[in-house]
């Protein structure tokens, strides 16, 4: 009776390994050179999953490409603008080209613009928005024509805490509150558009990590915002891997 308590033991645990287990799987991280698109694409590197990083920057792809393949996975380093629907269409082409399918797609370039409202000039307001939430919506879009083929795909957009409220006047970013607002609601209706064609769309709203794009604002008033946070720290380089806000009923809490 106990070897077969064990047995079903570790058929169980063995099963929830397959769950996670990204083996031959392509997936692509948006802005996955550095920050929280870095961390995010070293953990589905360490779950198996060939990777496609792409960001601005081509260099800083480059070099995270390299370090990841150390992993045992393989890579591509694309450079790529995601305001530009061309590029767009350019990453998706490579990345069928040299794997043949897109399993998974993590939306997670962006930007912020700090200034207050009345000050705020249209053209940072828009370089914000063009970026977070048009340049998720491009990237679904192209990438979401080739998982509708197969049947299939997961895409993960990533929010903010930002996009779930106001903020005092010590964080004069409302361009960026606004866009990851917009991400939110986009990732709930997509998740209703989609679901018929077995993509599942999910989003993460992480709080604050030190970044390229945050350590200044950070450093600035670092014992201000850590007064915030109940666990009085700052998000590590693991605590995004894996992690995914989702509930498990189908979709329906979306609609």
């Amino acid at each position: 009776m106990l070897k077969e308590v064990a047995d079903r033991t570790q058929n169980a645990s063995r099963n929830v390994k397959d769950l996670f287990n990204l083996t031959g799987r392509v997936a692509i991280v948006t802005g996955g050179s550095i920050g929280l698109g870095r961390q995010i694409a070293e953990g589905l590197a360490e779950m198996g999953a060939n990777l496609v990083l792409c960001a601005r920057k081509k260099e800083r792809c480059q070099h995270a490409a390299e370090d990841l393949q150390q992993l045992g996975v393989k890579t591509l380093a694309l450079g790529c603008d995601v305001k530009d629907p061309a590029d767009i269409q350019r990453l998706v082409d490579a990345a069928l080209s040299q794997f043949g399918k897109i399993d998974v797609l993590v939306n997670n370039a962006g930007i912020s613009w700090g200034a207050p409202v009345e000050e705020m000039r249209l053209e940072d307001w828009n370089k914000v928005i063009e970026t977070n939430l048009t340049g998720t919506f491009l990237c679904a879009q192209a990438v979401g024509k080739v998982m509708i083929k197969q049947g299939r795909g997961k895409i993960i957009n990533i929010a903010s805490v930002a996009g779930l409220g106001g903020a005092p006047p010590a964080l004069p970013a409302i361009g960026y509150h606004a866009s990851k607002g917009g991400v939110i609601s986009f990732t709930k209706d997509l998740a209703c558009k989609w679901a018929m064609h077995n993509i599942q769309v999910n989003a993460i709203a992480p709080g604050w990590f030190p970044t390229h794009m945050s350590n200044r604002v950070l450093e600035r008033d670092r014992e201000f915002f850590l007064s915030q946070i109940p666990l009085r720290r700052f998000g590590s380089e693991h605590d995004l891997k894996g992690a995914a806000v989702l509930v498990v009923d189908g979709g329906q809490s979306a609609w």
